[in-house]
């Protein structure tokens, strides 16, 4: 495995335990929105004058407030309709967001390299400001006349 993919690996699960985060994020946004202070007390509170089943505890609601977790389905059910709000949009976010958060490594621009354009690529690196404006012309230079050249053979 080379850094890069390690480097993807790690993204991908900073983006799992984000949605947990964001989620919790948007829980404390609609609670403020609906009129309730965002703390566990709260939400224990009102969440189980709602919510049909066996009661919630304290410190489940806690981790839903702090993004240590989500809740089930049933329960997130309840909560969209108590804060008016869809439940996809309350667990997952507005479709911006939900693009961001499953963005696939090639979406965020991120290009595994490895071999000879890792080396380059580590050399390119080591090189002083001024000698990396120049191979950045050179380079730069040499793509222009491949893409006039591609143009020049098409019929």
């Amino acid at each position: 495995m080379n850094y890069d993919s390690t480097r993807i690996e790690s993204l991908i699960q900073i983006q799992r335990m984000n949605e947990k985060t964001m989620f919790a994020e948007r829980l404390q946004k609609a609670l403020v929105a609906a009129g309730y202070e965002p703390r566990p007390s709260v939400l224990e509170r009102e969440f189980n004058l709602r919510y049909w089943g066996k009661p919630i505890t304290f410190q489940a609601v806690r981790r839903w407030l702090r993004g240590d977790s989500i809740p089930a389905q049933d329960k997130l059910q309840v909560l969209a309709e108590w804060l008016r709000i869809e439940p996809h949009v309350l667990r997952y976010g507005d479709e911006r967001e939900r693009a961001l958060l499953y963005a696939t490594p090639n979406e965020w621009g991120i290009v595994p390299v490895c071999g000879d354009e890792a080396e380059v690529l580590k050399i390119y690196r080591s090189l002083p400001s001024e000698q990396r404006k120049v191979l950045h012309h050179v380079i730069a230079t040499f793509g222009k006349a491949h893409a006039s050249n591609d143009n020049e053979e098409m019929p």
